[in-house]
């Protein structure tokens, strides 16, 4: 990677295997500093084993990967645990031992990667909890916080050794919606402020909210979708079956069709039943507002 590049992820025709299966091909992706990216697909289309490319549990062995820095075709082993220092991990379900209370967990956490001073220490651990909202939480023990509240505890540990970006692997797969905005809003705000994050999600509402760009999972390819601006009116992503752009252009002609269906009713009624009382013809306009809204706004649902 250029010394001068701002690319903290930069992969080109990647090929990942797991146990000689291809699981991904020819991908090609990039992430700049202070990128929001998200990362879609069905359960198995290899969201996670990217990720596991990116921090280097699942070797280089086709194609090119530079992460922060670290050319991954050629890393040597005793790299590894520095490259790993400079990303922030954020899984599904927590990974917090259940032993050691909020603050023994992030100590334990900073002990093992060469922090000594335990003034320092100290310091970190409260300048963390108290970004994500937890520094009242920090002698509870795990088993006394909500999921949303450990997984804020999860962001925190990722934050720790202040690495340039985040992964997060279904960071709300286990939260309720409340707390799952809560936790994105969370990631969100840390790539307003310079850190980049990837994350994993079937939530496509959070598109709606939290700008991004996307790639799409399918096929074992990777396609970049461009950014939440063109998928904001999706709901059917899920299936995976067609481009985002795509999608949103056919959603777009629905949109029309009513419209115009609905414009030519109006019409209609107007010229047939001209003696139609005010009270009934408004009732009939509302409801097919209403039925118009849900095209132009369709209800998101949480999609886990």
């Amino acid at each position: 990677m250029d010394e001068n590049s701002t690319l903290l992820v930069d992969v080109k025709g990647l090929n990942i295997y797991q146990d000689d299966k291809l699981i991904l091909q020819n991908v090609n992706i990039h992430v700049d500093v202070g990128e929001f990216v998200y990362l879609i697909g069905k359960v198995g289309s290899g969201k996670s084993s990217l990720l596991k490319t990116l921090y280097c549990e699942l070797p280089v062995v086709e194609g090119e990967a530079n992460v922060v820095g670290y050319d991954l075709k050629k890393i040597k082993n005793k790299k590894i645990p520095l490259l790993r220092r400079k990303i922030g991990m954020v899984f599904q379900d927590f990974e917090l031992m259940n032993d050691r209370s909020v603050y023994e967990n992030l100590r334990f956490v900073l002990r093992a990667t060469g922090w000594n001073n335990k003034q320092e220490i100290e310091t970190r651990i409260n300048e963390v909890l108290k970004s994500v909202g937890m520094l009242d939480k920090k002698m509870s023990m795990p088993a006394q916080l909500s999921g949303g509240e450990r997984q804020s505890v999860s962001v925190a540990r990722a934050l720790l050794n202040n690495p340039p970006i985040i992964f997060a692997d279904e960071p709300t797969g286990n939260l309720d919606p409340e707390s799952a905005d809560v936790i994105v809003n969370l990631l969100y705000k840390l790539s307003q402020s310079g850190k980049s994050v990837l994350m994993v999600t079937h939530n496509h509402g959070f598109f709606r909210k939290y700008a991004g760009r996307i790639y799409a999972f399918g096929n074992q390819t990777v396609t970049e979708q461009g950014d939440n601006k063109i998928a904001i009116a999706i709901d059917d992503i899920d299936e995976m079956e067609r481009p985002v752009v795509e999608a949103f252009e056919a959603e777009s002609a629905i949109n029309s069709a009513v419209q115009e269906q609905f414009i030519a009713s109006q019409s209609e009624t107007q010229q047939s039943a001209p003696s139609i009382d005010t009270e009934s013809e408004n009732s009939e306009i509302n409801s097919e507002n209403n039925v118009q809204a849900q095209f132009v706004e369709p209800q998101s649902e949480n999609k886990e």
